[in-house]
């Protein structure tokens, strides 16, 4: 065949019409900024960025039965102890969600197992004097919602309604739900799914009456933690409010399979944008995933931020392995 001269030309025009294309995509798409992402998450990272500088704080947290207290989150009860939920890899090769009471945020009491192959459980006050809790669920993961009349009721494990959640993103696994709001027999969530049966990703639920459920993607979560360089799994997280600014703390994954590269970020839901915390321990752990927060009286009476971030093993300064909880007055 011959070959022109203009014919020769044409496969170079396509390649810089292809990268002036790729240029403009890049260009448009979010980046990373020094700037915080709000006032909101500038207070966070000022109150919670120094555990060396908290008024309390344990590594390793662990219940009085030496189960530990992976992915914690902990609420205050009304007569000013502590609940907490939490799971722990037990040596039938399960996970089990568990409840547990303090009155010092370092000393807990196991009250109830929620059995085998719960884990990454959510706890909320359902404004009637009873809660609800969401926990994963395998196998065949999914997400699990119990709702629990009282205080009894919870720490002994009697729920009077409950639901299994379908997986309608993925085949392979929908969990991490953390429970944002309940309003009547309307209960909203996040949580994660299985992209493509590969790579976690954001999502957001409503369970109406315990009978209906509806969950979709949340890609403008999944963006902004993105653009700071998380190719791995998206999963966590769990809002707070600050200085009337609501705040939602989500963890991220640089690199898939590579649990030392967990970290935690501030999420702005109004700007969209994230802040990444450089959380400082007092031994210089790096990796940081799982984590909550939440407003609560301390154990000296006094209103304080209370954080919860399990340190996987792999980004861990010696002796900081585990679930670490720490809190600072406000």
């Amino acid at each position: 065949m011959t070959v022109t001269r203009s014919s020769r030309a044409l496969p170079l025009l396509v390649t810089l019409a292809l990268a002036l294309i790729g240029v403009l995509l890049i260009s448009r798409m979010p980046t990373a900024s020094a700037a915080p992402a709000s006032a909101g998450t500038a207070r966070f990272a000022a109150l919670a960025g120094d555990v060396r500088a908290a008024d309390g704080h344990r590594y390793n947290a662990r219940d009085d039965t030496g189960r530990t207290m992976d992915a914690a989150q902990i609420t205050q009860r009304s007569d000013g102890s502590y609940l907490a939920v939490y799971h722990a890899l037990l040596d039938d090769g399960r996970f089990h969600a568990a409840v547990a009471t303090s009155t010092d945020l370092r000393h807990w009491q196991r009250r109830h197992d929620f059995g085998p192959g719960t884990h990454q459980a959510s706890l909320a006050d359902d404004g009637r004097g009873g809660y609800v809790l969401a926990y994963e669920k395998d196998p065949k993961n999914h997400i699990a919602v119990r709702a629990y009349a009282d205080e009894d009721a919870l720490l002994d494990g009697r729920a009077t309604r409950a639901y299994d959640a379908p997986r309608t993103l993925s085949r392979c696994a929908e969990g991490t739900p953390d429970i944002t709001a309940v309003h009547g027999d309307t209960i909203h969530l996040t949580g994660h799914y299985r992209a493509g049966c590969d790579t976690d990703r954001q999502l957001r639920a409503t369970l109406t009456g315990f009978r209906h459920w509806h969950a979709e993607p949340d890609r403008r979560l999944d963006r902004a933690l993105q653009t700071w360089g998380n190719s791995g799994n998206l999963g966590d997280r769990a809002p707070v409010e600050l200085d009337g600014r609501r705040v939602l703390l989500v963890e991220g994954q640089r690199w898939r399979g590579d649990f030392g590269s967990w970290r935690t970020y501030a999420y702005d839901p109004a700007s969209g944008r994230a802040d990444r915390l450089a959380i400082r321990t007092h031994g210089g752990s790096q990796a940081f995933a799982n984590p909550s927060a939440s407003l609560l009286t301390n154990p000296q009476g006094r209103p304080a931020l209370l954080v919860s971030l399990f340190i996987p093993g792999e980004g861990a300064a010696p002796g900081e392995a585990g679930q670490l909880i720490y809190w600072r007055k406000l």
